[in-house]
């Protein structure tokens, strides 16, 4: 990465152009922005290369379809915007977001919703880390808020990525009062839903148990669910209720921002004596395997 140029330190696509992210603006009536009528996907980029991208734009363009979105753009233009990007700001460790806004009111005044400019805009920085890789077991804890659940998926589909974040940022406040890193969120019956940028999973024996529901369908979580079939685990996608999610013999993380994150601590209790699991720990290493799996992979052309 050249730190000399602007782009280095994020870089944005918008309207065919590439520019410093700093220099990237919205409307401020855009309804992405007034009402959250928006949807966007995150895809990593490791040593120059886009990671299952494939796969991401598939649940991008579902979620825009749920939203009925049309921003004009077929796959292919999207994928080319997001190549372009980075490739512009060098980096080749990024974090790249692709986003579909409602847009701003084609006729003054409008409070219907089919009556908007709906566009696409795109955005990278530096790779990041929802856990970061050298930080000691003992700091790999989450709390399980107390004071807000999971958003009901009558009111939001968690299928759709989205910016609705309220229900994760009082349970983050929530969570760093008392000293945690991260933040888990329940549904309304008690069982574990998701966290700010990841799904969960929990491990008894060579069982991984992770929500069917209140939870993105994460490519890191599908990921994970292949990667379980290579080390020989089963894997159940129901209802996972607190008091078994306590119980299990390990707890870890799914996300796009580091792959597999083992936890060692939940509220008061401790897993493995505080130190990594060997099942997450297997397969966090089988993880940053497979991201250089060339099939898996797209690779960017810089110039």
């Amino acid at each position: 990465m050249d730190k000399t140029t602007p782009l280095a330190a994020g870089a944005a696509w918008m309207n065919g152009a590439v520019m410093p992210l700093v220099e990237a603006r919205l409307p401020v009536n855009d309804w992405g922005i007034l009402h959250s009528d928006i949807t966007y996907d995150v895809v990593p980029v490791w040593d120059g290369g886009f990671f299952r991208l494939p796969d991401y734009m598939a649940r991008f363009r579902d979620s825009r379809a749920s939203l009925r979105l049309d921003i004009g753009m077929s796959e292919d233009e999207i994928s080319a915007a997001l190549h372009d990007m980075v490739a512009a700001s060098g980096l080749r460790a990024a974090y790249v977001a692709m986003v579909a806004s409602r847009g701003v009111p084609l006729i003054p005044g409008t409070r219907d919703p089919r009556e908007c400019g709906n566009h696409f805009y795109g955005w990278c920085v530096p790779y990041i880390h929802v856990m970061r890789p050298d930080m000691p077991p003992e700091s790999r804890t989450a709390w399980i808020a107390k004071s807000v659940t999971r958003i009901p998926e009558s009111s939001i589909d968690p299928r759709v990525k989205n910016y609705h974040w309220g229900d994760f940022t009082a349970g983050l406040f929530e969570a760093k009062d008392h000293g945690f890193e991260t933040v888990i969120l329940l549904d309304a019956d008690g069982c574990v839903t998701e966290g700010p940028g990841f799904n969960v999973f929990a491990i008894h024996g060579d069982r991984l148990v992770t929500s069917d529901h209140g939870a993105l369908e994460g490519i890191s979580r599908r990921t994970v669910l292949e990667m379980a079939a290579e080390h020989g685990l089963s894997t159940e996608i129901r209802p996972l209720p607190l008091d078994e999610f306590m119980a299990a013999d390990e707890v870890f993380l799914s996300t796009s921002g580091g792959g597999v994150a083992p936890l060692t601590r939940v509220d008061d209790r401790i897993f493995c004596n505080g130190a990594v699991g060997p099942v997450a720990s297997a397969l966090h290493e089988t993880y940053w395997h497979w991201i250089h799996d060339p099939a898996l992979r797209s690779e960017i052309s810089y110039s």
